[in-house]
């Protein structure tokens, strides 16, 4: 998909700089491949042995329910735009208008650039500057890297700033199912308590310990027809800080996701308001670093 010149920044066929995911950059590692794209600097498309392990989005297409992308400066949703914080108020656009809330922070529609490139890893970078409702300055690379042990992402933010600035980021990818629907899944998440939300607008209202509830996927337990889309915490944790999200497909295979101790919260989400044809084929898996709306934002 992508040749490298001397300088390992990916030249790019004609027809993938017309994307409207933007240019294409394509690394590989034994039987692995994947592509990171321009447009939110994301995952579009992630495989192993011929096998899809994240639910990409074709190359023709917009990038749909934030398949693979950075959630940054914030992930999730901030009720009505608003946050406040060092004792000032601040608004940010409705990007979720019908819910009256802003979505998955600045970056999922802005071009990123590549400034590294080898055969088997890839960095995206941008600068976020001030805008309404974010007056503050940051540099955010993403890291793309496959090995032996997978594909593996890090982020990092920088506050090149004056001040201190509020921080959260996530990351949004869909695990697959393989061919079918993740209804025919079994799902394995450690997390005791959900986050409970409010039905039209997917507010927090509270925390539910998950025992003894359809959520309750310590063991493991098939997804069926469950509708999901909550956040998970309490996270059981290895020897080396990660928790672990495994989803077996019928065709038994097992996709793993950990995440680090940045990231104390992973939220579930089965794709029921997607488009008809794109609706359970990937369960969103996302790591993030707050809440809905946290009371008190980080400082970076």
């Amino acid at each position: 998909m992508t040749s490298t010149d001397s300088r390992g920044v990916g030249r790019q066929p004609s027809c993938a700089r017309t994307a409207p995911s933007g240019q294409q950059f394509e690394i590989r590692s034994g039987d692995q491949v994947a592509v990171v794209v321009e447009v939110g600097g994301g995952v579009r498309e992630y495989s192993a042995g011929g096998r899809d392990v994240l639910d990409p989005y074709e190359l023709d297409r917009m990038c749909d329910g934030a398949h693979g992308a950075p959630l940054i400066p914030w992930p999730n949703r901030l009720a009505d735009g608003k946050y406040r914080f060092d004792g000032t108020d601040h608004q940010v656009a409705l990007t979720e208008p019908e819910k009256h809330n802003a979505i998955h922070g600045f970056l999922r529609w802005r071009p990123w650039q590549c400034v590294e490139h080898e055969a088997d890893h890839v960095t995206m970078a941008t600068t976020l500057f001030p805008l309404k409702g974010y007056p503050f300055t940051l540099d955010v690379r993403v890291d793309y890297r496959l090995s032996e042990t997978g594909l593996s992402v890090t982020t990092t933010a920088t506050n090149v700033g004056a001040d201190p600035a509020p921080y959260g980021c996530g990351q949004h990818p869909y695990l697959s199912p393989g061919a079918g629907r993740i209804d025919d899944c079994t799902l394995r998440l450690e997390a005791g308590t959900r986050i409970l939300t409010d039905p039209d607008r997917q507010l927090p209202t509270g925390l539910e310990a998950v025992e003894g509830t359809p959520y309750d996927f310590r063991e493991g337990r098939k997804v069926g027809d469950l509708e999901i889309d909550y956040a998970f915490q309490d996270l059981r944790r290895d020897s080396e800080g990660r928790a672990w999200v495994h989803l077996t497909g019928a065709d038994g295979n097992t996709v793993h996701l950990w995440v680090d101790e940045a990231y104390p919260i992973v939220e579930l989400y089965t794709g029921d308001t997607l488009a008809p044809e794109r609706r359970r084929r990937g369960l969103g898996t996302e790591p993030m670093s707050c809440p809905r709306t946290p009371s008190r934002p980080a400082r970076t």
